[in-house]
Order: structure tokens, then sequence, then C-alpha cells
């Protein structure tokens, strides 16, 4: 999808989305979007895409690192309960605890006997959060080989985008297979009738996002909520002009002075 098609068709959208945080923040609706896939997908893009609109008070990412050696001493959902949405707020998930189902697994990061323990226990954790009154969305970015490999190489090349690889990225190259078998097990565990997955096809990333962003805004409740006009006072007087001193440059000095 050529950039000026995707951003003439991305600006309706992101009206609605601020429409959505608009009734978000009137009813108090608590909206949580975990966002899960290949390296490379497009999880990033999506997030940044939905968010850039909407007061980053209202609207977090949480994209949490590897459990420190407390954390991992905990019950494995215990540190992403802190990060659910309150009242009025959205919150998006750059990966989420199905890291335990996905490169967890996949790079012997967690056993087999806690692979199983959380493929049990997340529909019922899921369950607690969609009774409790979140709005739970869950979507998987799916992309095939040959894309995540182009994907790769351009982060490669680019300096401004290297940071992005990391060593767990290259050894995931060579087990796509495995990640492949590993995620039809966590759809066969977790995808239930309260907390669905929805998987997006985005081999095109511009056409992806759009797919899932307005998939989310047609799953939500119908968003209108008037608005408060704002009565825009009057100066009363010419506008002033801004007081102040610009910065003297630093002067040259003698460090052995």
């Amino acid at each position: 999808m050529k950039r000026k098609e995707y951003e003439d068709a991305l600006e309706p959208l992101e009206l609605e989305l601020v429409q959505m945080a608009h009734w978000a923040r009137a009813t108090g609706a608590r909206i949580c979007v975990l966002f899960e896939g290949r390296d490379t997908a497009g999880k990033g893009g999506t997030i940044r895409a939905i968010s850039e609109r909407i007061n980053p008070r209202q609207c977090r990412t949480v994209a949490l690192s590897k459990p420190n050696e407390a954390e991992q001493s905990q019950w494995y959902f215990q540190r992403y309960v802190p990060h659910l949405p309150s009242a009025g707020e959205i919150v998006l998930f750059d990966r989420s605890w199905y890291n335990r189902a996905g490169v967890e697994k996949v790079m012997g990061f967690a056993t087999e006997e806690q692979v199983d323990r959380f493929l049990r226990q997340a529909p019922v954790f899921e369950q607690m959060l969609v009774e409790s009154g979140i709005l739970l969305f869950k979507y998987w970015l799916s992309c095939d080989q040959a894309a995540q490999e182009e994907r790769f190489a351009e982060r490669l090349s680019d300096p401004l985008k290297r940071w992005k690889l990391s060593p767990i990225d290259i050894k995931a190259r060579t087990r796509f297979a495995e990640y492949s078998a590993a995620r039809e097990a966590m759809f066969a565990a977790t995808h239930t009738r309260h907390a669905p997955w929805t998987v997006v096809d985005y081999n095109d990333q511009k056409q992806g996002r759009l797919t899932l962003i307005r998939n989310l805004l047609d799953r939500l409740p119908d968003t209108k909520v008037a608005q408060e006009e704002i009565d825009w006072p009057e100066l009363g007087h010419e506008p002033l002009e801004e007081d102040f001193r610009l910065l003297e440059p630093i002067p040259d000095y003698d460090p052995e002075d």
C-alpha cells in the first residue's frame, strides 16, 4: 500500500480513535489490547498508529523487559496486573503474558511444566479480567518467513533501526516452524469465547494496521458521546509579546584557570 493511500485511509480512523478515547473517559471504560506476533510483524508501528492522537496520560503502552530475580519468584501473571487499565484508560501491551507460550517456550526459558500451567491458567485469568469489566482484545500479527527476513535485513542495514535486533531475534530466525507450533498450541488452549484471538495478515504492514484498527473500533460499543462545547473567551486586549532574554553562549574558558 502506498504511503499517501495509507495516510488517507488512516485519517478517519484516527478521528474515531480520538472519539473512542472521549467515550472511555466519559464512561469509565477500561480497554486492554494485547499485541502478539512474529518478530518484525509490526506491533510497534500499530501501537504508535493507535496512540499517536490520544492523550498519553490516558493511553499507555506497556512493553516489559525480561523479569528480574524477584519477579521470577512471583506468580507468573503478577507483574502484569499493576499495568492493567483503570477507569477511562486504554492500555496497549507490546507483547504480554503470552511471552510464556511463545518465546519462553521456544527458546527454553520456561520449563514444559511452567508452559502447561500457563496454558491452563491464562483462560481463567482472562475470564476474571473480563468479568471485572475490562474490555480485553487479543491480536496476533501474522507474517510469513519471507517478509520477516526482508524486515530483519532492513533493520540490520539501518543504524537507526538496528537497536530493534536482539540476540534472541537472531536465534529465532532458525526456529520459525517451532514458533508456529507453539502459536497453534497457544491458540488451542486460550482461544475462548470470553477472550478470543484475532489473527491479522501483516505481510503488508500498512494494510494490516488499517485492518486491525477498523476491527478494534467495530468491536467496541457505540463510542459517540456528546463533547462539552468550549466557550473560548476573547483576550480583551492586544496580544502581548513574550518577554524573555536569550540564553547567552557559554564563553570560552581555560580549564586550568
